[in-house]
């Protein structure tokens, strides 16, 4: 399923829980902000216990897009010392800021 529209169905299914319970209560005569708060909820705890497959696939899909994030294609502009360095994952500020935490010098050439 698309991301998007897992996270769109988790989210109405959620709202129209909310909405089923806030009605139920403020028909029942509950005071709209009590009523607000108790339907949030029980609408919660609803949620957690019947909507497990929606919520593990909205998880899931968030997972995937954050894991996704770094690993984009992206041309690679051409290498100097400094932006090889980069890529090897250490930067001449990082190495300074090492050594002095460390109290050795462990700049790159």
């Amino acid at each position: 399923m698309n991301p998007g529209r897992t996270w769109l169905v988790y989210t109405l299914i959620r709202l129209g829980i909310f909405a089923v319970v806030l009605t139920v209560l403020y028909l029942l005569g509950i005071e709209p902000w009590i009523a607000a708060v108790i339907a949030a909820i029980i609408s919660l705890c609803i949620s957690i216990i019947f909507l497990r497959k929606p919520r593990e696939e909205a998880s899931r899909t968030l997972y995937e897009a954050r894991q996704n994030r770094g690993q984009a294609s992206r041309p690679v502009p051409a290498a100097d010392s400094t932006t090889a360095a980069r890529r090897a994952g250490s930067t001449e500020d990082e190495d300074v800021e090492d050594s002095a935490v460390d109290g050795t010098d462990r700049r790159t050439p």
